[in-house]
């Protein structure tokens, strides 16, 4: 099933649109940034989001010698949404692997909230990964954090007559974050109905369907694909985080004792929205360390 139509720009950043396929086959929407001989890092978003959340980080990613892809996860953004409403973390999880072993290098993995989850499990399952970066998710996460996400995603299930509207409902969630004065850029985090009102740029489905199966419940899949990393890794936390605590991080850093972590001030759970300037220097810093740029 092919999402909404969006209204979407021509990209003025360089990026090039990228056309995959998933697990299963299901339509996959990227954008790539730098040179294909550089070494991969493929940014994945967090639940809600669109691959547009990561365009800051791969233009500086691909400024410092990376060849940096973003997603669009399925259900999300212009990537098709799944006919049988299969949104499960294996399901994401497998369409990473899909996605990264149709790149010209195996690639580093940077995944936020959901994004996060799903690389964890996919470098468990089907590792591939060069190197993986959490953005503000662990094992453990706070379930009020959680629910208050949750809650500000089912909120407008009849969406919003203008992209202004939704700029105030992001404002009034992200009280910390100065409201821009030019809105234009979210419409490609939004759809156009049929009704002329706009909506979150994700499958309903993704919240209001079936039930996730016992395994997707989290905590304990996480720990033990935490435990069994291998390759280099990086925990990002906003200080701020709704979502994720410094118990949380102590227990991730017990379950993978060989894992960088940063804590970026002035952030939330949006680390690379709130604060893009501290998350791409530690961002780029541990992967030039680790998987080494084309380029000084």
């Amino acid at each position: 099933m092919k999402p909404p139509a969006t209204a979407r720009s021509q990209p003025d950043d360089g990026s090039q649109r990228l056309e995959l396929r998933g697990a299963g086959g299901i339509a996959l929407v990227a954008d790539a940034y730098g040179e294909p001989s550089a070494p991969s890092v493929l940014l994945l978003h967090g639940g809600g989001q669109t691959r547009h959340a990561w365009g800051a980080t791969a233009g500086k990613l691909a400024a410092a010698g990376f060849y940096a892809v973003t997603l669009d996860l399925r259900g999300h953004g212009e990537s098709a949404w799944a006919d049988d409403g299969n949104y499960e973390i294996t399901s994401f999880a497998a369409d990473i692997h899909a996605v990264a072993s149709a790149l010209p290098t195996r690639p580093a993995l940077v995944g936020a909230s959901l994004g996060g989850i799903a690389s964890l499990i996919c470098e468990h399952d089907h590792p591939i990964a060069t190197a993986l970066v959490l953005v503000d998710i662990t094992p453990r996460m706070d379930p009020e954090g959680v629910q208050k996400i949750v809650g500000f995603m089912n909120a407008f299930p009849e969406g919003f007559a203008a992209i202004d509207d939704a700029a105030d409902a992001i404002a009034a969630y992200l009280p910390h974050r100065p409201r821009p004065r030019d809105t234009s850029g979210l419409a490609k985090n939004l759809r156009l109905g049929a009704d002329g009102r706009w909506r979150w740029h994700w499958d309903p489905r993704f919240l209001s369907g079936p039930p996730r199966s016992a395994q997707e419940h989290y905590p304990d899949r996480m720990d033990a694909a935490a435990r069994s990393l291998a390759v280099p890794a990086m925990l990002v936390r906003g200080r701020m985080s709704e979502i994720v605590s410094e118990e949380g991080v102590r227990h991730f850093l017990d379950l993978v004792p060989h894992a960088e972590y940063v804590d970026v001030e002035d952030a939330s759970h949006m680390v690379a929205g709130d604060r893009n300037d501290l998350f791409c220097d530690a961002v780029i810093d541990f992967l030039g360390r680790t998987i080494g740029p084309s380029r000084p």
